[in-house]
Formats: C-alpha cells, structure tokens, sequence
C-alpha cells in the first residue's frame, strides 16, 4: 500500500513537472490553435475583439434597458456584470474546450512520447487573448464612469491563477473521461449552463433568503466572479475572505489532484479506444 502511495505521489509530480518542462511546447500549440481560429474568415483575429463586445452589449441593453435592473449599489449594471462575465466565460471556455481536446486529437494519442496532459494547458493559455479583451473593456467601462484605478486590478492575476487551476483539474477529468463515454461533452454543457445561472453574476446573493445563502457559496466559481468583482470594483483584498479562501483552495486542490490522477490512470487505454 505503502510503495503504490509513493508511485503515485511520483507520478503526480512528474505530471505536473511536464507542465513546466514542455511550455515553450505549450505557447506554440496555443498560438497555433488561435490563428487556426481564425482562418478562412475574412475579419480573421477582428472577431476577437467583436464577440466580447457584442456579448456585453446585448445582456447589458437586455437587464439594463429592457428589464432595467438597478444599479448594485452605486456601481453601474455593466460594469458589475462585466466584471462577472469576464471570468465565467474563460472558465466556461476553457473547460468545454478541454473536455473534447483528446478525441480531437487522435494522431497525437497515438504518439506515446506525446504528453497528451498538457492539451487542457494549452485551452487555458488560448483563452488569455479573448479574457484579456474582456478585462480591458472592463477597465474601459470603469473609467468612463469615472471611478478610480485601483492596486486592486492587480489582484485579479491571483483570481484568474486560482480559476486556472480548478479548470485544468476539471479538465483532465472531463477530457480523459470524454474518451470512454462520449456523452460527457453534452453532460459537460448542461452542468456549465447550470453553473452560469447558479453562480451571482446575473444575479446578486443578497437579494437571496440567508437560510440559503451558505450553500450557494460552496459553488467554488462564486468564489471567483465575487474576487473579481472585489478586485476591480470594491477593492476588497482576498485575505478578507480567508475562511472562503481556505475553502476554496482545499476544494480546487482536491479536483486538481484527483483530475491528474484520472488522466494518469486513464492515458493508457486512449489509444485502445480511439
């Protein structure tokens, strides 16, 4: 029991140490995987800054205009759900793409050299460009209602490493298990929607009963789009919130472990299956 605990404790080290090793690997895979976005359209890397600003626009005339949600607090709609959709759709992005990476890419399986681990990894570097777009409208929107830079922003790179890791834990779940039972994409699709209205960012927890708020909370993505509204808007510091800080990082640990356990266990039989 002893010598196995200690082989897969070695195991999980060498996983993620090929995460560093091989990231010149992994910038060039992402770079590649943007401009192949892209080809054929005549706006081409355009689009990239259009989605973002299409998507804002819409949902903020829908609450805004249409159903004119109020102000939370004295901060402007847009800006509270800008600040909220910015790191939820990375996160959303990031894990749906994942999730169908490793059937996507069978003449890679069948490269046993190949470190099929890192593919998640380079999902999650691909989202960099379209989440800086988000953060830079954000910023935008900030200063055209004249509210004041902030240290804080800074604070949002701390947020975007916690999502990160808690999206290559899911990941690698989603991804290897996608292998075997194909459905898991769509389940993937139904568990995100959910996750998006189940998550404050539409909507505010105190407009909530208390009795179920403490649950709502235990949605680690809550965790998240709050940091990030705390960080642009409210200049809260993160270590304010230390028993959630503690709660999420235990929770993000645990999948990040148990997904690269899965993907270990699993990568063998890939090239069996596809």
């Amino acid at each position: 029991m002893l010598q196995k605990t200690v082989s897969l404790f070695k195991g999980f080290i060498e996983f993620v140490a090929i995460l560093y090793r091989r990231r010149s690997l992994i910038f060039e895979m992402a770079k590649r995987d943007i401009t192949t976005q892209y080809v054929g359209s005549m706006l081409g890397f355009f689009w990239t800054f259009v989605n973002p600003l299409i998507m804002i626009f819409i949902l903020w005339f829908v609450f805004s205009v249409g159903f004119k949600t109020a102000p939370r607090g004295n901060v402007p709609f847009v800006i509270w759900l800008t600040a909220g959709m910015a790191i939820w759709n990375t996160f959303s992005e990031v894990v749906s793409g994942a999730t169908g990476v490793i059937i996507g890419s069978p003449h890679l399986v069948k490269k046993v050299v190949f470190p099929l681990s890192i593919l998640p990894v380079v999902k999650l570097v691909g989202s960099l460009i379209t989440h800086a777009i988000f953060i830079a409208l954000l910023i935008a929107l900030i200063l055209l209602y004249h509210f004041p830079v902030s240290v804080f922003w800074l604070q949002g790179l701390y947020y975007f490493f916690a999502m990160g890791v808690l999206a290559l834990g899911v990941s690698w779940i989603t991804s290897s298990v996608n292998v075997f039972a194909r459905d898991t994409s769509q389940i993937v699709g139904v568990i995100l929607q959910f996750g998006f209205w189940a998550t404050p960012i539409f909507w505010d927890l105190s407009m909530l009963p208390r009795s179920i708020q403490p649950m709502l909370k235990l949605n680690p993505m809550y965790y998240i789009v709050q940091g990030y509204r705390d960080s642009f808007i409210y200049s809260v510091p993160f270590w304010q919130h230390w028993q959630m800080t503690l709660y999420y990082w235990g929770f993000t640990g645990v999948a990040f472990v148990t997904g690269a356990v899965i993907f270990l266990r699993l990568r063998p039989h890939f090239a069996d299956v596809l």
